[in-house]
């Protein structure tokens, strides 16, 4: 069977003749260029080995697409109107679980239902990759992609669609507005790249902004150089956080006047010293090994 063809027309009677209406606050914003739901199945560049976990199932037809060409797919959706949609869509392939859940348990944990349902499945398709292919909705991409990063998970690509503004924050250079804590733990454990710009207009309804698929690659090499650095990958998020918490503060007042508990100006102005960092700057002028280095000098 063919997947559904998720074009305006198709969705607004389907969704029609369900008495359904996407809603905003589930970021229910549906990808209707059919060119760009090929575009997120090449770039992800699926075959038989690989199990797909999708976040927001929708109507389920990116997730009819993942199915014809991935080993396994684990969509999760939080909508239980969507939920039944998305089974109907996909009822011919075997080799799909729509599991109705929020992904997250809270922002910063991934649900226990979600990931027991994922090792469920990579136990019982003994498939060798996985590999989250989404249209994301933008409540959740952030903590969804930050958690898959930090998880024990195999996770080997990310191809994804995020509101611009989240890809521009992924993929930022120190010394730009948008670099940050994100940006950091994200090129600290991973490769990341643009795939495409979208306008509005290649979503129903149409967001307010543009959004951007991005190919994230995480890197066994780049995790062992954090865990090896600051101990784990986990202890360097915690410092990023509390690192970023006033991030209009310079250096040596963020060190100094630490969530966790004051430190002394003349400790941090020495530790500071010894790794050739200015304290009048502010963190997101620092490129990530320097981070690394100020993480396992102070945490």
């Amino acid at each position: 069977m063919q997947s559904p063809r998720q074009t305006l027309s198709y969705l607004r009677e389907l969704l029609h003749e369900r008495g359904l209406e996407p809603k905003s606050k589930r970021g229910q914003n549906f990808l209707i260029d059919l060119n760009l739901l090929d575009v997120l199945t090449r770039t992800a560049d699926l075959s038989r080995d690989d199990l797909v976990l999708e976040v927001g199932a929708g109507t389920g037809g990116l997730t009819a697409r993942l199915a014809e060409n991935a080993g396994a797919v684990l969509s999760v959706e939080i909508d239980p109107d969507f939920v039944k949609l998305a089974r109907e869509n996909v009822a011919d392939h075997a080799n799909v679980i729509v599991l109705h859940a929020d992904v997250l348990r809270r922002k910063n944990d991934l649900s226990p239902e979600v990931l027991t349902a994922l090792e469920e499945l990579r136990a019982k398709s003994r498939l060798p990759y996985l590999k989250l292919v989404a249209n994301l909705p933008y409540a959740v991409a952030t903590p969804v992609i930050a958690n898959l990063l930090l998880s024990e998970l195999p996770v080997e690509r990310m191809v994804v669609t995020v509101q611009w503004e989240i890809a521009a924050r992924l993929m930022a250079e120190p010394g730009v507005k948008d670099f940050g804590a994100l940006a950091v733990l994200v090129q600290s454990l991973a490769d990341v790249s643009l795939v495409r710009r979208l306008p509005p207009t290649v979503f129903w309804p149409r967001p307010q902004v543009d959004s951007a698929i991005v190919d994230i690659r995480p890197r066994a090499d780049l995790r062992q150089q954090v865990v090896e650095r600051v101990g784990s990958v986990q202890a360097f998020r915690n410092f990023l956080r509390d690192l970023y918490v006033h991030r209009r503060k310079n250096l040596r007042m963020a060190l100094t006047g630490w969530p966790g508990g004051r430190r002394a100006k003349e400790d941090v102005d020495a530790k500071l010293a010894a790794l050739n960092i200015d304290g009048r700057l502010r963190a997101e002028t620092l490129d990530v090994e320097q981070h690394l280095a100020m993480c396992a000098a102070f945490a």
